[in-house]
């Protein structure tokens, strides 16, 4: 994929005149640096003190060391899967290898390696994910608990490759500053986790290549932050990683600069990132994750190191915490809304852990759980970890009082998600929000008034999720668009209007009308409206309303102004199977060994179809993670509306 000159004019446009002097400065240090490569200056009697305190690892549950082990013995014997690819080459990685599309990126000074261009470079995705060293991260953390030297020198033997194979400011793998920061955090936990290894210090503080690695990556995220419409979760990472880097690894003379800055960035980001609710402004629940993860993981390199943190972050943390506490369902399964990548901040478990649980467990041991909390049941490694190093929350004499919830919340104004939830653990999210985060909203999805049901964590009105990004703009352009999700399209048009695969030029404006989410919980009915303007002269208008006596959840869709064509669109989840006829389907599905049914009624005057599995175009599918979809049944119906009277969907669970 690679972008015309009408894109970057597009994108011109939704920068602001301090973002553009911004990156005109940027553009003239890349050139600049071309030519001008400082070496990094002189370290003498480097010591890496950031270590685990002692009995940290015998706190690593049973269960949780048992799993790591699995997983990091796989990556020993070489396997290793990445966004829907099988990999049978870690024994010894081509750094600049794709797997996906057998390309290989160009080598050259970073700045000209065209890595949006799949022909010439590849999947990105695939060639960067490799490069975060998170793998390396779980085999030190399965040396950490284990004594196996084994790990430790594969570890240090791909450290010392890719450090050999990826020079500062050549190739692909110095072209993006959320790949810098996260490399950066793996380099310090891994360092931490070698700790007890005789040779950490000869791969690390005694070894020139790696301080100039280390010190190379924070001079370039010193120079080039990300900036303005672009200061998303990417910015997060560069200062989270910036700032670990500079804690643990305090080594050079603009340590203490680097250290400052970062955690200035990380403290107004944080906060911009945020809603006062505690949710990601992204809107896309992954980010949410994300940061919290690049948040709770530079907490951990504060106190480790003693250096002071704002109160802000802690309290902006916390809040985060409560608010997936409060919307995951029965399950832990958080909303699938917006876009999402697989991203992590910090990985020492293997991927059968549960990312939600773990964050919650951190959550519990750093801020103490609320009664309403949801219980979390599993274990992981990576909470005994960072709960040793981060102070709690209550004993942190510099942290505010604060208020937290004193019942589970349904609503979050500020985010426009409200959560229904009824008896057998129904599940619904309703989305009134904003279009998404910054100008260009480049991780939104053309989702508004969609709502997405769960049937004690089953996927029964899904959400389809994301599965690209670069590469192929087709399947790109259908998982975000408004016929990908579960809402009303009007005129065969997307509620918001696409610039470009990040990039939205015109945004939806939606407002919630009505949010009592508190009737189903006591018998009643719980009732939510919302509309918004994403149609010209048109209003599109949703109600839901969840009874709880009859197990119904029914959606009814208003749209006033000019008569013209919708597709109203309802995607079922990859595990439910239906039978349509005419204007009714019946659902059926299995959870833990038991049958269970439903039957959807769909509007009368519109004529329905399920589509499943089709390519030309897309219609008909579920991306379960990045890289990886299904075929599973969607139903649309199509017709007009012409303001006389609404649509009425009626979902019924049964037994």
């Amino acid at each position: 994929m690679t972008m015309s000159t009408g894109w970057y004019l597009r994108r011109l446009s939704r920068m602001g005149p301090r973002e553009v002097g911004g990156r005109v400065g940027d553009a003239v240090r890349r050139r600049r640096w071309r030519s001008a490569r400082p070496d990094c200056p002189s370290v003498t009697g480097a010591r890496f003190t950031a270590v685990l305190p002692a009995g940290t690892i015998d706190a690593v549950p049973p269960d949780a060391v048992k799993r790591l082990v699995a997983e990091a013995d796989r990556l020993m014997a070489g396997h290793g899967g990445y966004f829907g690819v099988d990999r049978d080459d870690l024994t010894d990685p081509d750094w600049w290898y794709d797997p996906k599309t057998g390309r290989r990126a160009p080598w050259g000074y970073a700045f000209d390696v065209p890595y949006r261009n799949e022909e010439a470079v590849g999947d990105i995705k695939q060639i960067w994910e490799l490069s975060r060293h998170q793998y390396l991260t779980v085999l030190a953390a399965a040396y950490a608990v284990t004594g196996d030297e084994r790990y430790a020198e594969r570890v240090a033997e791909h450290l010392r490759s890719w450090w050999a194979a990826n020079a500062p400011l050549r190739g692909v793998h110095w072209t993006s500053g959320i790949e810098l920061g996260i490399r950066l955090l793996s380099w310090v936990w891994i360092r931490r986790l070698l700790d007890g290894w005789p040779g950490a210090a000869g791969l690390f503080e005694d070894n020139p290549v790696a301080l100039r690695q280390i010190w190379h990556h924070q001079r370039w995220l010193a120079a080039f932050p990300s900036r303005g419409s672009s200061a998303n979760n990417h910015v997060i990472a560069e200062a989270a990683g910036q700032f670990a880097a500079a804690c643990a690894f305090g080594w050079f003379p603009s340590s203490a600069r680097w250290r400052a800055d970062a955690l200035r960035s990380l403290e107004r980001h944080l906060r911009g990132n945020t809603f006062a609710s505690g949710l990601n402004r992204e809107l896309a629940t992954e980010y949410h994750g994300l940061v919290l993860e690049l948040g709770l993981a530079a907490v951990a390199e504060a106190d480790a190191a003693g250096v002071p943190v704002p109160a802000t972050v802690r309290l902006v943390l916390l809040r985060m915490t409560d608010a997936l506490a409060a919307v995951v369902d029965g399950r832990l399964r958080p909303p699938r809304q917006g876009d999402a990548d697989d991203g992590h901040g910090l990985v020492v478990d293997g991927p059968d852990s549960d990312r939600w649980g773990s964050l919650l467990a951190t959550g519990d041991a750093v801020f103490g759980r609320l009664d309403w909390w949801p219980e979390v049941t599993g274990t992981d490694v990576r909470t005994p970890l960072l709960a040793a190093l981060i102070r709690p929350y209550a004993e942190n004499g510099a942290a505010p009082a604060v208020t937290r919830p004193a019942s589970r919340p349904a609503h979050f104004a500020d985010a426009g998600m409200t959560i229904l939830r009824g008896p057998s653990e129904i599940w619904c999210r309703c989305d009134g929000g904003p279009h998404g985060f910054l100008s260009i909203a480049a991780h939104a999805h053309a989702d508004a008034l969609s709502v997405e049901v769960r049937h004690d964590g089953v996927d029964v009105l899904a959400d389809p999720g994301t599965y690209c990004y670069h590469g192929q703009p087709e399947w790109r352009r259908y998982f975000r668009s408004t016929l990908g999700h579960n809402t009303l399209q009007w005129d065969d048009a997307d509620q918001s209007v696409s610039g470009g695969p990040f990039l939205w030029t015109r945004h939806a404006r939606s407002r919630v009308l009505v949010a009592d989410a508190s009737g189903a919980s006591d018998g009643g009915t719980a009732r939510w409206c919302a509309e918004h303007d994403g149609y010209e002269g048109v209003v599109h208008r949703r109600r839901v309303e969840l009874t709880a006596a009859s197990r119904e959840l029914r959606v009814v869709d208003e749209v006033s102004g000019e008569r013209g064509p919708v597709r109203l669109a309802f995607h079922l989840g990859p595990a439910i199977a239906a039978e349509l006829v005419e204007n009714r389907a019946e659902l059926s599905w299995t959870r833990d060994g038991e049958d269970r049914s439903a039957v959807l009624d769909l509007p009368g005057q519109l004529t329905w179809r399920a589509h499943r599995g089709e390519s030309d175009p897309p219609l008909g599918w579920y991306s379960a993670g990045f890289g990886r979809k299904e075929p599973t049944t969607t139903l649309v119906g199509t017709g007009f509306a012409d303001g006389a009277e609404g649509f009425t969907t009626v979902l019924r669970f049964r037994g």
